[in-house]
């Protein structure tokens, strides 16, 4: 169950509702959100008339996204509807994919993996180990077309952001911070550690499906060599950069 105020329906400017599962990082609200808005979209297929109005959906860390026009009464009733008919805590998550994403850490692919680990309290092998022994979930979108945030990371990277900015790092850079990972889909500062680097391109207009991965997805990083990351990215001409995904129902 969330807490006692939670989950709850916001109006966001004239044109939209928040519906808002936590105000924190949390893994069953994150959880929760992506099962929500899976729902609504599945009502909007089945019953277009009463969703008459809404233009899209998206969700975030804790949070889902609803935007409409016109006249908002009768979708705002079938999402409080909705909304009320479940524990959405206690749903399971929607089909989704899992990826395998080839990661080189260290090194010049990953300059800051010693100081992660060190604030983590571990050697950089056992960060490397820790960080890549179990899948995470892309919590949600943003920043950048495609660009997904990970986790939630166990306990021991609750680490802080810098306390500077670092001013670029290259498409494909895996940072860490705040028991999160972010996959970079584009060359940009970041105020996060960078502790490897992958050939994945999170968005490439010319593809059929231009941004690769959804909320909800899974995504475990393998370990490669550097030399084996750039022969994955030159022998993968979908972008992808060697990564591997399977359905999971």
């Amino acid at each position: 169950m969330m807490a006692d105020d939670f989950p709850r329906i916001e109006l966001l400017g004239t044109q939209g509702w928040l519906v808002r599962f936590t105000d924190r990082l949390d893994d069953q609200a994150n959880r929760a959100a992506i099962a929500y808005r899976a729902a609504v979209e599945t009502a909007r297929q089945q019953t277009p008339e009463a969703w008459a109005g809404v233009r899209e959906t998206a969700s975030s860390l804790g949070s889902v996204l609803i935007r409409f026009e016109g006249d908002r009464d009768g979708p705002q009733q079938a999402a409080q509807r909705l909304l009320g008919s479940q524990d959405w805590a206690k749903q399971p998550l929607p089909p989704r994919r899992l990826w395998t994403i080839p990661c080189s850490f260290g090194g010049t692919d990953g300059p800051q993996l010693a100081e992660a680990a060190d604030l983590a309290g571990v050697a950089e092998a056992e960060a490397i180990d820790a960080l890549t022994a179990q899948s995470v979930r892309v919590l949600a979108l943003g920043f950048a077309p495609g660009m997904p945030y990970l986790g939630i990371l166990p306990p021991a990277w609750d680490i802080p952001r810098q306390s500077g900015l670092t001013p670029k790092v290259p498409e494909g850079a895996l940072v860490v911070a705040v028991r999160q990972f972010v996959l970079f889909g584009t060359e940009a500062p970041t105020g996060w550690r960078q502790v490897g680097r992958t050939s994945f391109g999170c968005f490439r207009q010319g593809r059929d499906r231009p941004i690769a991965l959804s909320p909800g997805d899974e995504v475990r990083f393998q370990p490669v060599t550097a030399e084996a990351l750039r022969e994955a990215e030159r022998s993968d001409p979908s972008g992808h950069g060697g990564a591997t995904v399977t359905m999971i129902p």
